[in-house]
């Protein structure tokens, strides 16, 4: 990833964050957060708020009650 890129933070139906260069179209299933910027001001962001790395599916399974 290049520092003079300007990236923005997508995120999936799973609730998993991605970088994505502002310039290119976002891949089917993803959608942005509204986030843009540098490469390290989109890290932060993500580092903030994705605190749980389990996808959204595993988290609710789990907290019905139904591990793998």
């Amino acid at each position: 990833m290049d520092e003079d890129i300007k990236y923005q933070v997508l995120i999936n139906d799973e609730e998993q964050y991605s970088l994505w260069p502002v310039d290119q179209d976002v891949p089917a299933g993803w959608r942005g957060t509204g986030t843009e910027g540098t490469k390290d001001h989109c890290m932060s962001y993500v580092d903030e708020v994705w605190t749980d790395m389990r996808p959204r599916s595993l988290r609710e399974r789990m907290a019905a009650g139904q591990q793998d």
